[in-house]
């Protein structure tokens, strides 16, 4: 049976795109139109090895989840940086610093939510 190795996108339904983009950005994610297979322009938000791309929630590019809705995602994402860099960035944080346990053992994470709601944790080994 072949194997999964890695998260290569995820595609967030959103209300506002540019509250969106915006969020993101100051995450330290560029935005990025591109072309899709079908002819539509698109937006993704990239990262160190991942995107994110966004589905307008008026309109969602098919195919796509049973109920493509704004604020139904819950993810975590690995930062370089300490979570003290984070706590001083001036970010909403709503949760944290706190120990958890992700895929690589221990580790130590706060929380935020997008413009949509979407619970956004951001996690730190170090």
């Amino acid at each position: 049976m072949p194997q999964l190795s890695a998260i290569d996108h995820l595609v967030l339904t959103v209300a506002d795109m540019d509250a969106t983009i915006a969020f993101y950005r100051a995450l330290g994610l560029t935005p990025e139109e591109f072309g899709a297979a079908d002819g539509t322009r698109r937006v993704a938000m990239v990262g160190q090895g991942f995107k994110l791309n966004l589905h307008p929630a008026k309109a969602p590019f098919a195919p796509h989840a049973a109920t493509p809705v704004p604020g139904a995602v819950d993810v975590c994402f690995k930062s370089a940086a300490p979570l003290k860099s984070w706590l001083e960035s001036g970010l909403d944080v709503v949760e944290g610093p706190v120990n958890r346990t992700g895929a690589r053992g221990a580790m130590m994470s706060i929380y935020l939510r997008d413009p949509d709601g979407n619970l956004i944790e951001i996690c730190s080994y170090d």
